[in-house]
């Protein structure tokens, strides 16, 4: 009797396509995500006797409770705000096309949002814009 040896496929799973197409994917989404540009590395600046001051396009003022608010990441006094605004535009650092970013957090009084808009104002600056999430449930409901 012939025994024969049974032959068994050799089966190998070739996963470079998978790899390039991985590789796709992450270049894809790198591409179009929107970073959000919060500075987040404190820096220790040398000293130059020919820089110039530059306009800021923004100012973001992030209000936490009744009397707790920050003016670009800097804890500040509600009654200062409009004060500290109008020395920012005599010192040339706020120009025309400047945006006030106004971010409140919900449990944070109506009341208390007014009196920031009022020293806004103050401060000579009048195109503000608030903050809001999107609301999930309405758009589940679309």
């Amino acid at each position: 009797m012939l025994l024969r040896a049974r032959l068994k496929p050799r089966t190998a799973l070739d996963i470079t396509p998978l790899i390039d197409v991985v590789f796709q994917l992450v270049v894809f989404f790198m591409i179009s995500s929107v970073f959000k540009t919060a500075p987040g590395i404190e820096l220790n600046l040398p000293d130059s006797s020919t820089s110039e001051a530059v306009e800021l396009t923004e100012v973001r003022i992030t209000v936490t409770g009744p009397e707790e608010l920050y003016l670009n990441r800097e804890l500040i006094a509600l009654n200062s705000l409009g004060e500290t605004l109008r020395t920012w535009r005599s010192e040339g650092r706020l120009g025309g096309d400047t945006s006030i970013v106004v971010e409140g957090d919900r449990a944070v009084s109506y009341e208390t949002l007014v009196k920031v808009l009022d020293e806004v104002r103050k401060g000579g600056l009048s195109a503000v814009s608030l903050i809001t999430a999107p609301d999930t449930k309405a758009e589940k409901n679309r």
